[in-house]
């Protein structure tokens, strides 16, 4: 799990999303900055997260959020999700996991008595000088939106 708090600085970062387009932490400066990190698109618990966000995202432009998604899917799979479902904000396709392990979400997860390594569904809240407000670890799939407004 996550070492950072409200307070501490966001970890640089620099990832293609979907489309090829890079994204670093420095893009959003002086912006506010929702990170949101999923195990895997198009799986249930992600859907349904990504969806929650999709369906509030007036909400989110009208207060100024950007929203970025970050999994280890590749980019086509990033970019099915996002057609998919058409979400709003760009999907980080991190593969080689170095957003991941810069914020800190890679570990061990158990699911149905099996112990695995993988992402722990975790979201981080940037404000404009790119600190972190707020890092929400136990995320409501369905109602994450309200969790982080």
């Amino acid at each position: 799990m996550t070492t950072l708090k409200a307070g501490d600085k966001a970890p640089n970062f620099e990832a293609k999303d979907q489309d090829g387009n890079v994204h670093t932490l420095k893009d959003y400066e002086g912006k506010k900055l929702v990170v949101f990190f999923y195990p895997k698109a198009s799986t249930p618990g992600c859907t349904a997260e990504a969806c929650n966000l999709r369906d509030n995202w007036k909400i989110f432009e009208s207060k100024g959020f950007h929203i970025l998604g970050v999994s280890a899917d590749s980019a086509k799979r990033q970019q099915n999700f996002k057609n998919k479902y058409e979400l709003p904000f760009p999907l980080l396709a991190d593969e080689d996991k170095e957003v991941i392990q810069a914020f800190g979400v890679w570990g061990p997860k158990k699911f149905m008595g099996k112990e695995y390594d993988g992402i722990h569904r975790t979201t981080f809240v940037i404000n404009e000088e790119g600190v972190l407000d707020d890092v929400i670890t136990k995320v409501k799939t369905k109602a994450h939106a309200e969790q982080i407004l």
